[in-house]
């Protein structure tokens, strides 16, 4: 399926990272040098931008931020071309997230995440008014492992059936799927069109061992599985069969592997909603990965 032309709407999260760039080992009880930068993210932000960036015309992302930066937030996507739909939260402070990226691991990154008002996102902030000339809703990931979030999940995904708008999901970690168990995760994401997994987490919800196997296993679930493996590229499965393959850029630098899965989902869902193929989609994923890791943070170049 493509969206019909429409805007995007993204709902998910909004944080602020704080992204420490350092070389090695991290030195237990005392100092380790590092490169410490704090910008805008969020995996739902995140998406939303990367789509805006690959000529999506329409993009809004509906999420939940504290007072102490709704501004700072709202001004950023505006900046990348995104209408914000924030919702400010008096009492919770923005979600933060600290990335700790090991420039001498191949940018590989670790997560240290405290949620905050981006946890309390849920059917308050929703109505069906939402996706008013809306052509293709995305979802984040991280609103499954709220209650609240899950609740949002339910009603978003059942309103945007009832007008025949495509729903992509980007499970988003496989640390919390663990945590919250695979058969629940794809119980809730029932009714959603195109699931866009990581290859790890792909292969957790599936209990298959690789990339394809996975995929094709999941696509018996979803009409649409895009399984994102790095450098290894990405697949499309559709019933039950590996139907298409992407090839990842050779000759990257990277400098930080954060957001990149993000901007992979974003230039996809803009190139669905091009009308273009499955396969033009994910080699379009496949560069804007390329290109998100060739930048500190998770939103593109500005």
């Amino acid at each position: 399926m493509t969206g019909d032309g429409g805007a995007l709407l993204v709902v998910g999260d909004v944080v602020t990272d704080v992204v420490a760039r350092h070389r090695g080992p991290l030195a237990r009880g005392t100092d380790t040098t590092a490169r410490i930068r704090t910008v805008p993210g969020g995996a739902g932000a995140n998406v939303a931008c990367w789509a805006a960036y690959a000529g999506c015309p329409d993009v809004a992302l509906l999420g939940r931020v504290g007072a102490d930066s709704a501004r700072w937030h709202a001004e950023a996507l505006v900046g990348a071309g995104v209408r914000p739909l924030l919702v400010v939260d008096d009492e919770a402070p923005t979600g933060a997230v600290v990335s700790l990226v090991d420039e001498g691991d191949g940018g590989e990154r670790t997560f240290l995440t405290d949620s905050g008002a981006s946890l309390l996102v849920g059917p308050r902030d929703w109505s069906a008014a939402r996706l008013d000339g809306v052509g293709w809703l995305h979802l984040s990931g991280y609103l499954f492992f709220s209650a609240s979030g899950r609740a949002l999940v339910s009603v978003a995904v059942r309103d945007a059936r009832a007008r025949g708008v495509p729903v992509s999901v980007d499970p988003a970690s496989a640390g919390f799927l663990r945590e919250l168990g695979a058969g629940r995760f794809l119980a809730l994401a029932e009714g959603v069109d195109v699931l866009v997994p990581s290859r790890d987490e792909a292969v957790l919800l599936s209990g298959v061992e690789d990339a394809g196997g996975a995929g094709a296993e999941l696509s018996g679930r979803f009409p649409v599985v895009v399984v994102k493996s790095g450098a290894a590229g990405a697949l499309v499965a559709r019933g039950g069969v590996v139907r298409e393959r992407g090839v990842a850029a050779e000759g990257v630098v990277v400098r930080d592997s954060t957001g990149a899965g993000d901007a992979f989902t974003g230039a996809v869902i803009a190139a669905r909603l091009r009308g273009e193929g499955w396969r033009e989609a994910v080699g379009a994923g496949c560069r804007a990965g390329a290109a998100a890791v060739g930048v500190v943070g998770g939103r593109p170049p500005g």
